[in-house]
């Protein structure tokens, strides 16, 4: 009986296996039959195994098989899904590790440049030091020289009104 509903019945395995399911429901039929004499023996009840009790069997199986196989193809699916995206990252990742690597070149580069334009800058500013240096040089002289000239012209002024009044006199006696 198993065969005759299960052979048409689609499942995932070889037919030697597909054989060896039959042949398991028949037999466990059988032992059910075996369950239903001694439980009439035990508790003087009768239990019937009937074609119809083994068809919801074999329903039932069909169900179950189909449930998870089901279940099985989905999980296979997000597999797949997930492994697509998996490659399409190792694709993406591959991608940017080129991009880094050029980017690590180019930075390189500009950091090379950059080194450059400071040791540059470091150089024309210590010529600037000089040079302010020397400019603070000469003005250090020539506040000295005005320093003295103001010294000078204090005294000069000072002798100046000291002989003030005698230039005074000199000239009120001319005129």
């Amino acid at each position: 009986v198993a065969q005759h509903f299960l052979a048409s019945y689609h499942i995932e395995c070889t037919d030697e296996v597909k054989q060896s399911v039959v042949n398991t429901m028949g037999t466990i039929q059988d032992i059910v039959a075996e369950k239903c004499v001694e439980y009439f023996e035990r508790y003087r009840r009768r239990t019937f195994v009937t074609p119809k009790s083994y068809l919801y069997f074999i329903g039932g199986y069909k169900a179950i098989y189909k449930e998870k196989l089901d279940s099985v193809g989905c999980l296979s699916e997000r597999m797949r899904t997930g492994l697509a995206k998996l490659m399409e990252a190792e694709v993406s990742v591959n991608q940017l590790s080129e991009d880094l690597a050029m980017k690590e070149k180019d930075l390189a580069v500009a950091s090379k440049k950059a080194d450059e334009v400071l040791l540059e800058v470091t150089m024309k500013a210590h010529a600037a030091e000089k040079v302010k240096m020397q400019v603070q040089k000469v003005k250090d002289k020539a506040q000295a020289i005005v320093d003295d000239i103001a010294i000078d012209k204090a005294a000069a002024e000072e002798k100046l009104e000291a002989a003030r009044p005698a230039l005074e006199e000199a000239e009120a006696a001319l005129q």
